[in-house]
Order: structure tokens, then C-alpha cells, then sequence
């Protein structure tokens, strides 16, 4: 994939940290677990569902900083008393990142049969339209 620059387009302005956005998302996407949707559950809603069968909410956490959510899963140590013959189900440690757009808000994150689901709303500002006045200035 090439590298986008929005240096290369005199016409936009103040985009640098999009393209440092856009970089942290293509690191993020490289490894595929654990998978996960994304649906759009309304207009301005979103759901993110994270399969995470044999974590429970204690061994999860989800952070946003920075516009930046970030999805952590570490099972906690089993005392090694089970011998499993075969270990299908991945529980090794994990991060998933997304990066959300100015205005979307995380409103509720919980578990549900191996899921971990994410609710994101997002807030619309009102279009405001500003004339800027032009000032004469005298030598």
C-alpha cells in the first residue's frame, strides 16, 4: 500500500494528524485477532463485537485516549492443574485498536455469550457558517 501524504495537496491544511491517524490504524489491522465486526446500528451508532470466547470481563480492557480505542485482552495464569489433548480455543494475550473520528463517543461496552460488544453514538455538530470580516489596513 502507498503511502498517503497530504503534503502533496497544498489545499489541505492542518491534515497531518490524519495521516498519523491513518498509520497507527494500518499497524493495528496487521494481526487477526481476536476477529471482529462492525455494524452499523443505527444512523449515527456503531457496534463493535470482538470474539473472545474464553476471556471473562476481568481478563478484558477497553481504553480510548486520544480518539484512540483500545481493546486489551491477558488471560490470567491457570495453576497448570489441566491437561488439555488438544487447545483449539485461542486465549493468548491481545490488542486491538481503532480510531475513532472526532464526535464518536463510546456509550457502553459488555459481554454476551463469548462477545465482547462496544456501542459507539456519534454526535453531529451543527454545520456553522461564519462570514470573516475583511479588514482595510491604512499605511
Amino acid at each position: 500500500m502507498a503511502k498517503i501524504s497530504f503534503s502533496a495537496y497544498p489545499h489541505l491544511l492542518g491534515f497531518e494528524q490524519l495521516e498519523q491517524l491513518l498509520e497507527r490504524t494500518e499497524k493495528s489491522s496487521i494481526e487477526g485477532y481476536p476477529p471482529f465486526n462492525i455494524e452499523q446500528t443505527s444512523d449515527r451508532s456503531f457496534r463493535i463485537t470482538l470474539a473472545v470466547a474464553g476471556f471473562s470481563e476481568g481478563d478484558l480492557s477497553v481504553i480510548l485516549e486520544n480518539r484512540q480505542l483500545v481493546v486489551q485482552g491477558k488471560k490470567t495464569q491457570e495453576n497448570g492443574t489441566r491437561i488439555f489433548l488438544h487447545r483449539g480455543i485461542a486465549t493468548r494475550q491481545f490488542q486491538r485498536s481503532f480510531v475513532l473520528a472526532d464526535g464518536v463517543k463510546v456509550t457502553q461496552a459488555f459481554m454476551e455469550n463469548g462477545l465482547l460488544h462496544i456501542d459507539l453514538a456519534q454526535n453531529i455538530p451543527a454545520n456553522v457558517i461564519k462570514k470573516i470580516e475583511i479588514k482595510k489596513i491604512d499605511k
